[in-house]
């Protein structure tokens, strides 16, 4: 259903330079652009060194092609990387853009702290959950890796007479792997017995031999070991991100789906295998599962099938109330589960899953499919009530002589209306084609049983009840029956009345179908346009911002200051997970940023709504000083996008410096929280976080013979973290960095404190070399496709759908800033944006195939209209519901609307086939055809028409999970069966009428000008 995700990632050690970020230093951007398929990609770098690039496919895309076409060039443009991001390695690998579930390793009695978690997870965890089938990442969010730090001392190292670069080429030189090569290997010249392989040391694996690395030998004998100089520990390779839930200390596994995986069994497994892994878990450890966004699908699906019961039983019990038999009922109803089943078999040989739109298609398809067993019983039904010496057997025979055609007829019209949209592209199209073959394969199905099971088990089954004499008892209990017919006999005379009313007035059946098409068309365009429904998954997210610069200390109590206040003032929610210094709209480290997810307990034992939770957070969190936060709902489909609203890019084709392009995006954003259809809009690009910018004066370094190489070390070991090599633990090979202690790098000033040894022996001090100047910069870096960008990110106002949000936004780029800035959309506003005309596509191939099958059919062009007639009042009535209810134009309207366009074909197709069979064998008018068909067909139109309404109408009055969909389905569903019932059942009878008409009128005229020419060609 989401477009597939190839995801590239490479590591720059130790802080980024300026100009290396500002020319966008990411792995094969321009390389990739324009690999088959894709669609756009999005790529970030920040100044933590952490660079990240998501290239989008078009849906269908087989995601290992797309992944290893995204490799090739990536191969290609290695060579054009620094070579400190090739030593670390580019990584290509499929993953969605959203996280399926967190895993929280926690400590039960405080005995870990944050550092054994991570690694625990990183070594004994995480492996095995990648080596699932159907994840495509499992990694802890900061990779908070082991790593051996050496905190240097620089008044030591100047006491001694070192530099930070000799430190770090002596733990090169002793923490290496040395192929020393093997005695009595060959060629020799006197071949030796036995081959001896040498074996060293290799790299170190705890820091008791690091702290005994020698730095230099005195001539007394004494010796200078790192020791001396540095403190050495076993520390974080990052020290900028935190994980906790509800204010405690974990692990945040992040488990990501792979493209085409499906997310219910990657959950089962990853739950099944964390369960297994915890017996292994030492004494104090556990995990918690804070996170899942399968919960609400599994959720959904519950409701989903709870809703399908609640379909079954009122279907029956509206069939049993019209056809006042249990007999009749059960042979009606007997269809279901031959239907299901067979719709499941279908569904199973075109590779399809039970999801909540196959499950939607199923519900629908209730009503379809016991429509044509009620036509053929209500119809054996009737003979026997005319005819007393009628059997069920030939009740049965004339019954299908009857009404054979008009069966075959609507199931040839339903599955003409389905079958062409479940070949359209797109997520459009992958959710069109869910519902229409589910609901094609049921609809074929049911023709098939009701043209041979529901004759045969009527014949059968069924019983002559003219014959049957009935006990006082028995007519005592059918006495609401004889109640309720008469009521609907009185109900049927007003029909009759308004139809005979029509008939003789037809110029009020066309003002009527233009009228009522003008409308609909009306109120449509007035209705707000939406991709899909925002729904209540029961989790909302949480982007917070402090001050740009601020520390992740700074980040982290006011994450836990909000944590505290969220569980003690909202009820409902189970937990709180915070992670200080992770941005989850730029996915990079900051530590001035945090993601907050806040998952609320089952829909059953809560009051409050993912809405109100989303405005409690924003107004607790605006309550909190020092920062402030934005609150998301959770994106429609998992992996569309990370968060719920609208995200783009505003991209620059001038290749806008970071501050023009702030500039612009602070237009934006005032021009767009002015518009009423957008709640919120800002960007995540912040120019103005404080950074010092080192300028080195090469001259002087020149001049002084100072190494280049050994200031740059010296300086990234200063103030930043410096990679020298590795080290070995548990059999995995783990970072070495150097790095001042925190009082030698806490002021600009301390660069006087550091030196690098000069041409001529000297220490100097780095000072002398280097300045530091403070200036404003941005700590990450986008690009949308090949062009700088400022990402942006929102939702839309109350009362305003998704596309209303994205439509607004476009004209505000195009009137705020012109030609030279566009927004590039992404994840569902990316989808809202290219639609296109799926909609009408979709419901004119439906229109259009209709009336050719028809045509086909009765071999006539005009007659199909008369079926056609029915559809404007299908329209009005769904959309006016829709309308009415406050929703949108989503796909769920559009499939609603193909469903209503087949059933009023069909109820239509019940009324031209009785009448075109009482013209042309029992010789009426075409008013008199009109009217008997009308009065025939009026009441097993109401049943299968108030038998459909049952079976969708819990979908319109859904709740709990899932439900937003389920009634943007089943509004415009009960709305349109209303409005077939109430107004197309009066208004074909008439428009066959006027259609015959005209065809005989036309049929005379024609007749008598080829007669006319007949005549003159033989008198001349």
């Amino acid at each position: 259903m989401v477009p597939p995700t190839i995801s590239v990632s490479a590591t720059y050690p130790g802080p980024v330079r300026r100009g290396l970020r500002y020319r966008g230093v990411d792995p094969g951007r321009q390389e990739i652009n324009g690999t088959e398929n894709m669609i756009y990609l999005t790529s970030s770098s920040s100044d933590s060194g952490q660079m990240s690039m998501s290239v989008y496919f078009k849906i269908g895309t087989n995601p290992q092609t797309a992944q290893i076409n995204v490799n090739n060039r990536v191969q290609q443009a290695l060579s054009k990387l620094p070579s400190e991001v090739q030593s670390q390695g580019v990584t290509v690998e499929q993953r969605a853009s959203s996280v399926l579930m967190f895993v929280a390793v926690t400590s039960a009695s405080d005995a870990y702290d944050s550092l054994y978690l991570t690694n625990y997870a990183n070594i004994n965890i995480t492996d095995a959950l990648k080596q699932l089938p159907g994840v495509g990442q499992a990694e802890v969010l900061g990779s908070q890796e082991f790593a051996m730090r050496v905190w240097l001392d620089p008044d030591k190292l100047a006491q001694y007479d070192l530099t930070p670069a000799e430190v770090a080429s002596a733990i090169r030189a002793q923490n290496a792997v040395v192929a020393a090569g093997k005695i009595g290997a060959e060629p020799q010249s006197d071949p030796s017995p036995y081959t001896y392989t040498i074996t060293t040391e290799g790299r170190f694996s705890s820091a008791a031999q690091f702290r005994n690395i020698l730095l230099r030998t005195n001539p007394d004998g004494s010796s200078l070991r790192l020791s001396d100089v540095a403190r050495v520990e076993l520390g974080k390779n990052t020290y900028g991100i935190q994980g906790y839930v509800n204010n405690k200390p974990i692990a945040p596994i992040a488990i990501y789906l792979q493209p085409g995986a499906n997310a219910l069994d990657v959950a089962r497994e990853v739950k099944s295998e964390m369960a297994t892994l915890k017996k292994r878990f030492p004494p104090g450890l556990d995990y918690e599962i804070p996170y899942d966004t399968t919960l609400f699908i599994d959720a959904s699906v519950q409701s989903v099938e709870h809703t399908f019961i609640e379909a079954l039983l009122l279907v029956a019990v509206i069939v049993f109330v019209f056809l006042q038999s249990w007999r009749s009922t059960l042979v009606a109803m007997s269809v279901v589960p031959i239907s299901v089943v067979g719709t499941f078999a279908g569904m199973y040989l075109l590779d399809f899953s039970i999801n909540l739109l196959s499950l939607f298609g199923m519900i629908l398809a209730i009503g379809i499919v016991v429509d044509d067993a009620i036509v053929v019983i209500e119809n054996v039904e009737r003979i026997m009530q005319e005819d007393e010496e009628a059997t069920p057997f030939s009740a049965a025979l004339e019954a299908m002589k009857e009404v054979s055609g008009a069966v075959i007829a609507t199931s040839f019209i339903m599955t003409a209306v389905f079958v062409p949209v479940g070949f359209m592209g797109g997520l459009t199209g992958q959710m069109y084609q869910q519902f229409a073959i589910t609901i094609a394969i049921s609809v074929a199905i049911s023709a098939l049983v009701a043209l041979s099971f529901t004759p045969a088990i009527s014949a059968i089954f069924l019983q002559n009840h003219q014959r049957i004499r009935e006990s006082k008892l028995i007519r005592a209990i059918k006495k609401p029956f004889v109640w309720f017919n008469k009521g609907f006999e009185k109900v049927t005379d007003l029909f009759m009345a308004i139809t005979n009313f029509l008939i003789h007035q037809l110029w009020l059946v066309v003002v009527g179908l233009v009228g009522v098409g003008v409308l609909s068309w009306m109120i449509y365009a007035q209705l707000p346009s939406g991709l899909l429904p925002t729904e209540d998954q029961g989790v909302a997210l949480a982007s917070v911002t402090l001050p740009a610069g601020a520390s992740v200390s700074r980040t982290d109590a006011y994450i836990q200051e909000l944590s505290t206040r969220l569980r003690e003032e909202v009820p409902g929610i189970n937990y709180v997970v915070g992670i200080p210094g992770f941005d989850i709209l730029s996915s990079s480290a900051n530590t001035a940023k945090g993601t907050v997810f806040v998952t609320m307990k089952p829909w059953s034992q809560r009051s409050v709504t993912a809405d109100q939770l989303i405005g409690k957070i924003m107004q607790i969190g605006a309550q909190i000083q020092g920062g402030q936060t934005m609150a998301f709902n959770m994106p429609p489909i998992q992996g569309l996008s990370p968060t719920g609203g609208f995200t783009g890019y505003l991209q620059s084709y001038g290749g806008d410096s970071p501050q023009q392009l702030a500039a612009a995006a602070g237009k934006i954003m005032q021009a767009a929280n002015q518009r009423p259809e957008i709640g919120q809009a800002f960007s995540t690009l912040d120019v103005n976080v404080p950074v010092y910018r080192a300028t080195v004066d090469t001259d002087k370094v020149r001049s002084l013979g100072v190494d280049i190489s050994d200031l740059n070390t010296t300086l990234a070991s200063t103030f930043g973290s410096a990679f020298v090599n590795y080290f070995t633990r548990s059999s995995r090979n783990f970072q070495v960095y150097l790095q001042s202690e925190d009082d030698f790098r806490r002021n600009p000033e301390d660069i006087s404190k550091v030196y690098v040894r000069g041409g001529d022996g000297q220490r100097i001090p780095l000072s002398e070399l280097v300045t530091l100047t403070r200036e404003n910069a941005p700590t990450v870096l986008q690009r949308y496709n090949v062009y700088p960008a400022a990402q942006f990110a929102g939702g839309p106002a109350p009362g305003y759908s998704s596309g209303q949000a994205v439509q607004a936004m476009q004209e505000v780029v195009a009137q705020t800033l012109g030609s030279d800035y566009a927004m590039g959309w992404s994840g569902e506003a990316y989808q809202q944006a290219n639609v296109g005309t799926a909609a009408t596509l979709a419901l004119s191939f439906g229109v259009v195939m209709m009336f050719l099958i028809l045509a086909a059919q009765y071999e006539s062009w005009t007659l199909p209209l008369a079926v056609v007639s029915a559809v404007p009042f299908a329209f009005i009535g769904a959309i006016l519901a829709v309308q009415l209810a406050g929703l949108s134009t989503s796909v769920y309207l559009q499939v609603g609307l193909l469903v209503v366009v087949g059933l009023a074909a069909k109820n239509a197709i019940l009324i031209v086939e009785f009448a075109e069979q009482q013209r042309k064998h029992a010789g009426l008018s075409v008013i008199e055809a009109a009217k008997v068909a009308a009065r025939q067909r009026f009441r097993p139109i109401v049943m299968t028409s108030l038998a459909f309404i049952g079976g969708t109408l819990p979908l319109a009055l859904a709740s709990g999970a899932s439900a937003a969909s389920r009634q943007q389905i089943g509004t415009p569903v009960v709305g349109g069966m209303i409005s077939i019932t109430v107004l197309a059942t009066v208004f074909v009878p008439a428009a066959y009428v006027l259609i015959m008409r005209v065809t005989l009128w036309l049929s005379a005229k024609l007749k008598r000008r080829h007669e006319g020419s007949d005549a003159d060609g033989q008198r001349s």
